[in-house]
């Protein structure tokens, strides 16, 4: 490859992971996992370092996949590196569960009366095609 391919290449990759990422937090950031978590500890104060633990997490977790990490403080503290994972996706699911009622709502403002069950096995089944392409299909996902 020459010079210009990898310069490009780089550039194109570090653009396209800053605008997933921008997007992941964003989400998180509506369905409002931060401030509802704000709200149940009573710690509305501390919403910066609630946004700054979140953007650190996402720089160190994106990191992972090209750096690889040697913690070596052992298993106690990868212990604790999990858990704080299964808060986070706790919170996470908490918070999509409140939000989820987006297709009712939506559903009665379109009157979308007739062919819900549609709608909803659409959904279902585009979800499992997606899925099964992912994980059937070897080297789908590699480009």
């Amino acid at each position: 490859m020459s010079f210009f391919k990898q310069t490009a290449a780089v550039l194109f990759g570090l653009a396209s992971g800053g605008v997933i990422a921008g997007a992941v937090l964003a989400f998180i950031t509506k369905v409002g996992v931060v401030t509802r978590l704000a709200q149940k500890t009573r710690t509305k104060d501390s919403l910066k370092i609630y946004e700054s633990a979140l953007m650190l997490g996402a720089i160190f977790g994106a990191s992972t996949m090209f750096l690889h990490y040697r913690i070596p403080a052992g298993y106690v503290f990868g212990a604790f590196l999990c858990f704080c994972g299964g808060v986070f996706y706790g919170c996470l699911a908490m918070s999509l569960a409140e939000v989820i009622n987006v297709i009712p709502i939506m559903t009665r403002r379109v009157r979308l009366t007739r062919g819900m069950f549609w709608f909803v096995l659409a959904i279902a089944l585009g979800k499992t095609a997606g899925s099964l392409i992912y994980f059937l299909v070897p080297g789908f996902y590699k480009f």
